[in-house]
């Protein structure tokens, strides 16, 4: 009874509240900056470089999540699925709004397949075949720098 009173007065409910907003705000900003977190990745084309700021998908929750659920994504981005190996990748666009180009590059960066123009919420298996990573960028970006197979993509994940 008597941590109850201590607690209720107006000085120790102050700071209770005070702290209570710190912490919210740390963890609601840990959170932002982690799904913000933005790293350059550079398509070489036969018109040139292309730069995008992806995000990194390399933990099994962070690929099974990917994109979706998200409503829009700027057209400079994308999300990049590192398998840290190269293997038979199958995508699917469950729960994705937002329609798709999947790229699927080999460990030594180069493009190896392109799914353009992925069907948003769909359970159609997309088979990219034997790939290291997976890059996704909003629909129609492939097409728009001229990206194909055997083009160049620079970025730490990638051997090149």
């Amino acid at each position: 009874m008597r941590l109850w009173r201590f607690a209720a007065t107006g000085r120790a409910a102050s700071i209770f509240a005070g702290l209570w907003v710190a912490f919210s705000l740390f963890f609601a900003a840990a959170g932002a900056s982690a799904e913000t977190a933005l790293q350059r990745l550079e398509f070489v084309t036969e018109s040139g470089p292309h730069i995008f700021k992806v995000e990194l998908a390399d933990s099994p929750d962070e690929r099974a999540k990917g994109l979706m659920f998200r409503r829009a994504m700027p057209d400079d981005q994308g999300m990049l699925f590192d398998f840290h190996t190269e293997t038979p990748i199958m995508m699917w666009m469950k729960n994705t709004y937002i329609p798709l180009d999947m790229v699927f590059v080999s460990k030594k960066g180069v493009v190896m397949k392109i799914a353009a123009d992925a069907t948003p919420m769909s359970e159609e298996v997309i088979y990219g075949g034997e790939a290291y990573a997976v890059i996704e960028l909003n629909a129609g970006a492939a097409k728009k720098i001229g990206l194909k197979p055997g083009d160049a993509v620079r970025h730490p994940a990638f051997r090149n």
